[in-house]
């Protein structure tokens, strides 16, 4: 293929702000067709539980299976799965899963309490969910390390019972799937996806459980299906496609910039790789590295439209100016591939997950360095932190009064009733005032 034409931004330019906004423009779900179709199965699946999931399976999937039951891996399948691994991947995925666990062991939120002078007592109860939804794309490829990083964390955080869902297009099992899953504790796992598999978590089925939670990504099928059943469920969030920028000085090696571009490029046409650098010399030397390694990428025609569609290299003052690019930006995955990490790091305010110095490769955090790789996209790391345990934990207030507390505050809120002309409110509270 040809080398694509990547977007090359100044900060100073006069339309930088304009052309910035352009870049990073996505619509995450708006395909009308898609919410028709999508819509009909959800309400397919919420009438006719298991046949319509059996129908749209055997549909989708290309597959030809007549019950659930078929399509339902047993703990035996999940366990063998893993015995069965060749010892290299084995060992990989179980310091994988063993590291992914230490990091979310320290998430786990606590219950707390406190008592007032006059023996009123406050505080927080944290409770897990009772059942969570984990879906794990399949198709086009196979995310062993997904399911890791969604069952770990509710694992740990108490779930009772974990239903895994994956799509097996044309009757293909990935083994290392349902290793993790035996790896992470997964307590049923189910040969289904999409659209049906959502609403099957969503809303229950005569064999698959209704869930609290669904949490993983998927396409627009299953991110529309996500939208769509919120509300009824929890989700964990609307995920867009891959992003990654990357901060450097201009002293990091060029290829191994150009590769960790690749590194998110890869996983489809839409995904969004970008450069910030204080040395317009060394933006070139990153597109040298780029045109001599693109040919010898085996997904070279999903990069290639992913750097000519939605890629950049920007031009900027300083890092300073860099870390506030980057929060406008507020990119998945950040990279500060710089001198000293640590002295830029109290400037940048939105990042999904940031790795720090030019060792830390982004993909390690795909797979193995602990923390998780369910990140906010597009944005949304402004407001939204990656999957977590506290995701699978419900926090109820703990309030009870003493007699003594009762009579005192019930004078404050008796008062901000009334203001509110909220009378039943005001006497309740009045009832427990002593004369």
């Amino acid at each position: 293929m040809t080398k694509p034409e990547i977007l090359r931004l100044d900060s100073q330019q006069a339309d930088f702000s304009d052309q910035l906004d352009k870049l990073l423009a996505w619509e995450s779900v708006s395909n009308k067709e898609v919410n028709r179709t999508v819509e009909d199965i959800l309400e397919r699946v919420k009438a006719e539980g298991d046949a319509a999931v059996v129908e749209f399976t055997n549909r989708f999937d290309r597959l030809n299976v007549s019950s659930m039951q078929e399509l339902e891996f047993t703990q035996q399948d999940l366990q063998q799965a893993l015995d069965n691994l060749p010892e290299d991947q084995h060992k990989a995925l179980t310091i994988a899963a063993q590291r992914v666990r230490d990091y979310h062991e320290r998430q786990k939120g606590e219950s707390w309490q406190y008592q007032e002078a006059d023996g009123t007592l406050l505080g927080q109860k944290v409770t897990p969910m009772d059942k969570a939804g984990l879906y794990v794309p399949g198709g086009k490829a196979s995310y062993p390390s997904s399911v890791l990083m969604n069952a770990i964390p509710a694992h740990v955080a108490g779930v009772e019972e974990l239903i895994m869902v994956v799509p097996t297009p044309d009757g293909e099992v990935n083994q290392l799937v349902l290793a993790a899953a035996a790896l992470a504790g997964v307590s049923r796992a189910f040969a289904i996806g999409g659209a049906q598999a959502i609403a099957a978590l969503a809303y229950g089925t005569e064999t698959i459980p209704k869930v609290d939670k669904i949490v993983g990504p998927g396409n627009i099928f299953v991110a529309t299906a996500k939208r769509a059943v919120y509300g009824t469920v929890g989700i964990d969030m609307i995920a867009g496609p891959s992003e990654i920028l990357v901060i450097c000085d201009g002293q990091t090696d060029p290829d191994w910039i150009a590769m960790d571009l690749f590194s998110q490029a890869e996983h489809d046409e839409d995904a969004q790789p970008i450069l910030i650098s204080t040395d317009a010399a060394f933006l070139d030397q990153v597109s040298a590295s780029i045109e001599k390694l693109l040919p010898t990428m085996e997904r070279q025609a999903i990069i290639g439209c992913s750097l000519a569609d939605r890629a950049a290299l920007i031009k900027v003052a300083d890092l300073e100016e860099a870390a506030r690019v980057n929060n406008r930006i507020a990119p998945e995955h950040l990279e500060l591939s710089v001198e000293d990490p640590q002295a830029l790091l109290p400037l940048i305010k939105h990042a999904g997950a940031i790795f720090m110095g030019r060792y830390t490769a982004e993909a390690l955090g795909d797979y193995c360095a602990g923390p998780n790789h369910v990140l906010p996209t597009s944005g949304t790391a402004r407001f939204s932190s990656p999957l977590g345990v506290y995701d699978f934990q419900k926090r109820s207030s703990l309030i009870m009064f003493s007699e003594a507390g009762a009579s005192e505050m019930g004078k404050v809120a008796s008062v901000l009733a009334r203001g509110e002309s909220l009378t039943a409110h005001a006497r309740s509270a009045e009832y427990r005032i002593k004369q």
